[in-house]
């Protein structure tokens, strides 16, 4: 088979455009042709169609794969450039037997609520009846516009995303065995008028609910079922969650498997709301559960993540990691370009008095004053280990250690990293770079909601959230969804709700 593989992905914060700015083209990183094929062996759904078009021989048609990291609502000229460029590839590299594309499923663009729904609808009318398979990220806000234009769409059922990969292989097998007329597949979409926070299938509730998916998936006929938690960071219309299903040629079971689901989810609502501590009570939470079983303990700094959105250069936990001044305690990392160059300017033992983070405004914390010896600095390269994105290069630009409240050789402070470029914290390896070992640290403060998890699960005795002000707070009922197209709960004391018949 000749399979045409590319995509484009974004998860978009509509609340983040007013403190960030619109996300530009420059903020995408672009694959073309051959490019893409660096992705082989990497943990992602570019490098599972490569690895699955490998193994059963198919012919692999690289087009176009471009990716920004969470942010603002995407400039209305980027989206058209970017979509253009992969919709004339299409056109030019085919016939194809079939197409395999990576997208998130949260894609807002200027003037578009539905990227996704959009782009699929183009791209069908590029390729006509070619079998499209598309997986997605979990938090996406899944559309019926998405289901009529795409063959099957798949969730990863994992958070943290360690499934990627596998979904992309996935992707590779099924659109053989529609192309071969082995299964024809239908879809349906049941949106669920709910705002959930963050939560990691490692734990009940939500991994309660993978679990009954991948029990669906058991039933004879049923092709996937996914749960799409949504992403509750964007103001639009289909915001929310959904159940997701799609079987060999039953619409009608289609719908009653994910009404099932639906219904199951909505009953068990109230089983998602989780408790915000605040970082200094977060900080005693810590303390307590390393006096009793020993560290690391990890503090996730879950509301400025900027895996969502958020600037990644939020304070209120590095603070007060600061005030606490706990000996072997380490914070991994937050976003100052201004101070990761200061730091290189200065040296590599030297002291160096600024303001750290707290450049996009008061919501996550004001800038810190602090006095810090630079221990260790870096070009800010290595490459992923954890489950999750083995194998794939990271970037950060100019990066140092720095150790703030210590002596002026750097002794008794806290170690904070400090890089160029925004991220959340996936795993050890930038510690690792800065000449941190985390398995002999106290207390390790990071960015991230719950992907840090495959990274730190196997070695933390602990793991406290620690929540506050910002973009991607677990309180998700302060965000206020005025274009959603019903009340949302627990937004609205919505009571009741029904799939639609």
């Amino acid at each position: 088979m000749r399979i045409a593989i590319g995509g484009i992905e974004h998860e978009t914060n509509t609340y983040a455009t007013e403190s960030m700015g619109t996300t530009s083209l420059d903020a995408f990183s672009q694959l073309r042709g051959e490019e893409m094929l660096a992705q082989r062996g990497m943990r992602t759904f570019v490098g599972g169609f490569i690895d699955g078009c490998d193994r059963d021989g198919h012919e692999i048609v690289p087009t176009l794969w471009a990716m920004a990291g969470p942010s603002g609502i995407i400039e209305a000229d980027t989206y058209r450039t970017l979509k253009d460029d992969l919709l004339a590839r299409l056109a030019d590299e085919g016939p194809f037997d079939a197409v395999a594309l990576s997208m998130h499923g949260a894609g807002v663009v200027e003037g578009i609520d539905d990227l996704e729904g959009d782009l699929s609808a183009a791209i069908r009318a590029v390729i006509g009846e070619t079998p499209l398979v598309v997986p997605l990220d979990l938090h996406g806000n899944i559309t019926p516009a998405m289901a009529e234009h795409i063959d099957v769409m798949l969730g990863v059922h994992e958070y943290p995303h360690i499934d990627c990969f596998e979904r992309g292989v996935e992707s590779i097998e099924l659109l053989a065995s529609i192309a071969a007329g082995e299964i024809s597949p239908v879809t349906h979409v049941t949106q669920v008028p709910i705002l959930l926070p963050t939560s990691t299938t490692d734990e009940e509730p939500a991994g309660r609910m993978r679990d009954l998916c991948l029990a669906a998936e058991a039933q004879p006929d049923v092709i996937d079922a996914a749960f799409f938690h949504g992403f509750p960071y964007t103001d639009v219309p289909a915001t929310g969650t959904s159940l997701v299903v799609t079987t060999n040629g039953d619409r009608s079971a289609a719908k009653a498997v994910a009404d099932s689901l639906a219904t199951e989810l909505w009953d068990s609502r109230e089983t998602f709301v989780s408790e915000s501590l605040l970082p200094d009570v977060a900080m005693e939470v810590a303390l307590r559960a390393f006096e009793s079983d020993g560290g690391p303990v990890v503090i996730n700094d879950t509301a400025d993540n900027p895996g969502g959105g958020t600037p990644g250069d939020g304070t209120h936990l590095l603070r007060a990691m600061l005030d606490a001044q706990i000996a072997d305690s380490c914070f991994g990392f937050i976003f100052d370009p201004t101070v990761a160059a200061l730091a290189h300017e200065a040296g590599v033992g030297t002291m160096i008095e600024t303001e750290l983070g707290g450049r996009h405004g008061g919501l996550h914390g004001e800038p810190v004053e602090v006095t810090a010896y630079v221990k260790t600095l870096t070009d800010g390269r290595f490459v992923y280990e954890s489950p999750m994105l083995a194998g794939v290069p990271a970037s950060f630009g100019q990066c140092a250690r720095l150790v703030i409240g210590g002596d002026e050789k750097g002794k008794g402070g806290v170690d904070v990293i400090v890089t160029s470029r925004r991220s959340q914290t996936f795993d050890r390896v930038i510690f690792a770079l800065h000449g941190i070992d985390v398995t002999t640290r106290s207390l390790i403060g990071l960015k991230g909601s719950q992907h840090f998890r495959a990274g730190f699960s196997d070695l933390a005795t602990s793991i406290v959230t620690a929540d506050s002000p910002g973009l991607t707070t677990l309180n998700v009922s302060v965000f206020d969804h005025a274009r959603a197209a019903q009340p949302l709960w627990p937004i609205e004391a919505v009571q009741h709700w029904e799939p639609p018949v």
